[in-house]
């Protein structure tokens, strides 16, 4: 009788693959006076609205790598739990995954700025297939936005980086004013931009993609560089001075352009997937900063094991002096709400001279020992101390705003300590100024007061 491993193996075996898209339709030869199409190795790809140029290449770098589940899950988390469902779902399938990015007649969007040239790419054979479509004059975006809507047609989850606010709004407006053309639908749309300023932000400033490239995705390991770049302040007027009868040359670098973007998103994703997969091995390349910025990115996505994790990984490896109080401070929050309560004072105890945190830590401290420790005189030391701290930081505050807010820290200090005067000489806290009731502590916890 067969084992139980070899029937499920069967049943695996009855597993239908994923499906494969079709391949784009082959394209015809330029003829010999399309300087542009010579110059860019494009071919002339035809539909029913006219002609455009294509300019196909495939890359073996960034490879394909399997997704994690758990770093899909964690980029797919929304308010909506109804949409995280839907993103989630659409994203178990990377053949239905279509990375993209625009080139366009102006930075600032807006209905009169064209998509001149709209790079696509997808996983195929291990590598990356790189497909670009080119406007060779405005009369051709109608072929350009048929072509783009059966590409999408076949692969609906989009991958992009800015392309929430920027490119995919520029193609829907460009959709809607052809009037024949339906703007296609997606089953998803995965912005790289929100979870790189995330993770990078905190230690890069500049999450460009090309500053992710020159500092996190390390191309030269990945086999390809960006030299001589074009800068995309020049892009659109090397275009406006093609369509004028200028050389067609700037245009090749614009191409290159899109095709290092379109490759670099494909490396940030796998970045992303490798950091937000890995469960508890720590590279031994991942900054102490990125994994601070790992931690908070956790936090916000509800996994908090990992979230502290990552933070007291941050401060064994060591961060600058003007970060680590703050990641102190941050894991003693998590420490608190988890009932590490012994934990969160050691961490606090440590950043009660701060400058920054200082005032967080004794606020804390007081509650702690007010309503945990059961030690009323050191839980008025410590609001006393965090009084003549808001007072100093309201004091150095050239914000009116924040003036106001240690003003009213202040003030709820002040009830604190009235109370606490009130509890050590034996008055019911019921009858005290800013009474809290004795439950209130993880009340507090939750509201990180």
């Amino acid at each position: 009788m067969p084992g139980l491993a070899d029937k499920f193996s069967r049943l695996a075996a009855l597993k239908p693959a994923r499906a494969v898209p079709p391949r784009p339709p082959d394209l015809s030869e330029p003829c010999a006076e399309d300087t542009l199409a010579r110059l860019l190795g494009a071919g002339v790809s035809r539909n029913h609205y006219g002609d455009h140029l294509a300019v196909r290449n495939w890359f073996s770098s960034p490879e394909f790598v399997e997704p994690c589940p758990v770093a899909l899950d964690l980029l797919s988390r929304h308010k909506d739990e109804a949409l995280s469902r839907r993103t989630r779902a659409a994203l178990s399938d990377p053949a239905k995954w279509l990375f993209l990015d625009t080139e366009t007649t102006g930075l600032a969007g807006g209905t009169g700025t064209y998509a001149f040239l709209t790079g696509l790419a997808w996983w195929d054979a291990g590598g990356l297939q790189v497909e670009q479509l080119f406007l060779r004059d405005f009369g051709e975006e109608h072929s350009v936005l048929a072509e783009l809507a059966a590409r999408i047609e076949q692969r609906p989850v989009l991958i992009t980086f800015n392309g929430k606010s920027f490119d995919w709004p520029l193609l829907e407006s460009r959709f809607t004013m052809t009037r024949c053309i339906p703007v296609p639908r997606l089953a998803a749309h995965l912005d790289l931009l929100h979870p790189a300023r995330a993770l990078w932000k905190l230690r890069l400033g500049s999450v460009r993609l090309v500053e992710l490239e020159r500092h996190v995705l390390n191309p030269q390991r990945l086999g390809w560089h960006r030299e001589d770049d074009v800068s995309s302040a020049l892009i659109p007027q090397f275009y406006f001075d093609y369509l004028r009868g200028g050389p067609p040359e700037p245009l090749l670098g614009v191409s290159r352009h899109n095709q290092m973007d379109l490759r670099g998103l494909a490396a940030l994703y796998v970045k992303m997937n490798s950091m937000l997969g890995a469960e508890r091995a720590i590279p031994e390349d991942v900054h102490s900063l990125d994994l601070f910025g790992l931690s908070r990115f956790l936090q916000k996505r509800g996994d908090a094991d990992r979230a502290k994790r990552k933070c007291s990984d941050a401060i064994d490896q060591g961060l600058p002096a003007e970060i680590r109080s703050h990641a102190q401070r941050e894991l003693a929050m998590m420490a608190k709400r988890s009932g590490e309560h012994g934990k969160a004072v050691e961490l606090w105890l440590e950043i009660v001279g701060d400058l920054q945190d200082g005032l967080h830590a004794c606020e804390q401290l007081a509650i702690y020992y007010e309503r945990q420790g059961k030690d009323l005189a050191r839980a008025t030391e410590f609001a006393q101390l965090a009084v003549t701290k808001a007072r100093g930081a309201a004091k150095r505050s050239r914000d009116p705003y924040a003036a106001a807010r240690f003003a009213r820290t202040e003030q709820n200090l002040m009830n604190r300590l009235k109370r606490l005067d009130g509890k050590r000489k034996g008055r019911s806290p019921s009858l005290l100024p800013g009474a809290i009731s004795d439950t209130s502590y993880q009340a507090e916890s939750l509201g990180d007061t």
